[in-house]
């Protein structure tokens, strides 16, 4: 029973990966390939007080700071915003992130470096859509708003993990209508 329960999680998770490869592949989004010009009108829309910090922005969102790092040599993008000093972190913390990873943060993810428990969002430039960025921010800043209680990125949960938690869909949807043109 269970090893068919894991052949259908893999096979579901295959043709998701493949769907998505495809549309990648296919379409480009409605500005084309995401560049640091279209990233600062989208952060500008969300807040006009944002700052530019060479190769990227810091901005704020519900009163979380965020920070935006890019690299057009390595067609990378990285959205960090802090959430806890790592030391901080016991076993049973630790376990608790390592779950929200696999099914309640999605797209976002905690990680630690530097000390630090971050909340952060990866991803090429050149797939990124407005859209994608826009949930990418709500995602990063519902993980660290959600750190410590239900640890959600507010997108939805994998119903294979731990995490069966209540979506923060709302930060994203407000992000989106700020963000993407009427």
């Amino acid at each position: 029973m269970a090893h068919s329960f894991y052949i259908s999680v893999l096979a579901s998770c295959f043709i998701l990966l493949a769907a998505s490869a495809a549309r990648a592949q296919n379409e480009t989004g409605p500005a084309g390939p995401m560049t640091p010009d279209r990233m600062e009108e989208l952060i500008e829309r969300i807040d006009e007080n944002f700052e530019n910090i060479g190769s990227g922005w810091t901005f704020t969102v519900e009163d979380i700071q965020v920070q935006l790092i890019y690299d057009l040599n390595a067609d990378r993008m990285r959205l960090i915003t802090p959430v806890d000093q790592a030391a901080n972190l016991d076993q049973e913390a630790l376990q608790r992130l390592m779950q929200a990873n696999f099914d309640s943060a999605l797209d976002a993810r905690y990680a630690i470096g530097r000390g630090v428990v971050w909340s952060t969002f990866i991803h090429p430039l050149g797939a990124l859509e407005d859209e994608e960025f826009l949930s990418a921010i709500g995602q990063t800043v519902n993980l660290a708003v959600t750190y410590g209680s239900t640890y959600s990125s507010g997108a939805l949960v994998f119903g294979g993990g731990d995490s069966q938690e209540r979506m923060l869909r709302e930060l994203i949807d407000e992000l989106l209508r700020k963000g993407l043109p009427i």
